[in-house]
């Protein structure tokens, strides 16, 4: 047993097994969430002072100081997560939520996490981009032994330099993962930093995706490509929160990506700069104003605005199908298919079938359709002009005059002035004029503006032949 404490001990890991009843009662208190409202930014209670980050939909690990280093404690555990109103989700996390607290430090701290396992099977945690002793990389059967089930580890290393970085395991990634297993590390400078500006707001949440079956709450980890929820901060559309801040704000959107595809996240009516990566800030001379930014797979992307339009502003992904829930992949078109006559036919062998997508799918988002438990419409949320048709990674900034500082509450929808909002034009519209393939030929003229169908055939059999 000694020669075994050793060994962990000087890779810098100590299994709890190995730790005596003393140094056990020394741990510090895991502190548990399992509110999925965003959380008030955490004043830092100890340590050196930094300006603190508001997590979407989630909230900072408390710490104690002792003996100069920064302790916390990770509890890896299933969860329940509340995916939007009318749907929860088991999953895998940290201290009662997944994603896990978000950990702040500043540049220079010596930082110890104390990791506890609750899973039915093995862990480790990989501490995305930081730069730290090999041993301490959190890679299991390569830097270090798995984390049995009920047993603590122990990581210890410095906070070398600032960034926006994450944590999530190296151990049976394709099940832990899927299951929604990772983390925020934010590393604030500790001193002026030439590359990175003072900011009013810190807004950061990550990016990932899931599998579940429309009824069910488990997610599919064998899934590679056939996602139907994508989130922020394990919250789909409606249920991720606004971004609240108040006209003319320096604004910081961190935003980190552990799903299995890029997402183009775009920002409404501001333009903005990329100012850091997981690699730390990007030189001046490096930006350019952006209104979309390319999160590939495993990278972090730290953005920067000034938020000097008022409004309600809104932040997606902008793949299409990743804003909406619940998305069946072998659902048909039936854009201009001619149902009449057919859908009574239908509902006298099954009553509840309602007409779907021969106009486009809006009228989905209206409709009262029957569901299963457990499971959220393709296109759902309530905006101030009526049904948002909107799922998914689907968000607001919301930018208000009005806003105090530090007042991160929903301040409403927005009252547009006078004169700036979209109307009805209730004059007269002229015909539109055409061209035609035969200019001057009336026929061919009469062609274009006549009104167009869709003819729909169907095959006859199923081969080589289509």
């Amino acid at each position: 047993m000694n020669s075994r404490r050793h060994f962990l001990a000087g890779a810098g890991l100590l299994a709890a097994s190995a730790v005596s009843r003393v140094a056990l009662a020394a741990l510090p208190e895991a502190a548990s969430q399992t509110s999925a409202a965003t959380m008030p930014p955490l004043a830092p209670p100890s340590g050196r002072p930094y300006h603190p980050v508001v997590t979407l939909n989630g909230w900072t690990a408390p710490w104690r100081m002792r003996d100069g280093i920064k302790e916390f404690h990770l509890v890896a555990e299933p969860v329940e997560r509340e995916l939007a109103p009318g749907m929860t989700a088991r999953l895998w996390g940290y201290n009662g939520q997944s994603p896990g607290p978000t950990i702040e430090v500043v540049e220079g701290d010596r930082v110890r996490i104390f990791v506890t396992n609750r899973l039915p099977e093995h862990t480790s945690i990989h501490w995305h981009g930081q730069r730290l002793p090999n041993g301490m990389d959190g890679v299991g059967g390569l830097t270090q032994p798995q984390i049995p089930p009920g047993q603590t580890f122990v990581y210890e290393f410095v906070a070398r330099r600032p960034g926006t970085f994450m944590y999530h395991p190296h151990a049976d990634e394709m099940v832990q993962m899927a299951m929604g297993m990772m983390g925020m590390w934010i590393t604030h400078p500790k001193d002026a930093h030439p590359l990175i500006r003072t900011v009013d707001r810190d807004f950061c949440f990550l990016l990932s995706s899931y599998d579940v079956e429309p009824g069910s709450s488990t997610p599919r980890v064998s899934t590679m490509l056939d996602f139907n929820l994508f989130t922020f901060n394990s919250r789909v559309f409606p249920g991720i929160d606004s971004l609240n801040v108040r006209r003319n704000d320096r604004v910081r959107i961190r935003i980190g990506n552990l799903t299995m595809t890029n997402h183009p996240i775009h920002l409404h009516g501001h333009e903005f700069e990329v100012t850091g990566t997981d690699g730390g800030p990007t030189p001046v001379a490096s930006r350019w104003p952006e209104v979309t930014v390319d999160v590939a797979v495993g990278q972090m992307r730290q953005i920067e605005l000034i938020a000097d339009e008022e409004g309600d502003w809104a932040l997606h992904c902008h793949k299409s199908h990743h804003t909406m829930n619940a998305m069946g992949h072998g659902v048909p078109t039936m854009i201009g298919v001619d149902h009449r006559g057919l859908v009574e036919k239908i509902q006298k062998l099954v009553p509840d079938y309602m007409l779907m997508g021969e106009r486009g799918m809006a009228d989905m988002a209206e409709m009262e359709m029957p569901l299963p438990d457990n499971t959220l419409p393709m296109m759902t949320g309530q905006g101030p002009f009526g049904v948002l048709e909107m799922g998914g990674m689907f968000t607001v900034m919301k930018v208000r005059r009005g806003q105090k500082p530090g007042d991160y509450s929903d301040p409403g929808w927005f009252k547009h002035p006078s004169g700036s909002l979209a109307y009805e034009w209730t004059g007269e519209v002229p015909e539109p004029e055409r061209g035609s393939a035969a200019p001057g030929g009336s026929a061919d003229r009469a062609r274009t503006t006549s009104t167009l169908a869709l003819a729909v055939r169907k095959p006859t059999r199923h081969g080589a032949a289509h």
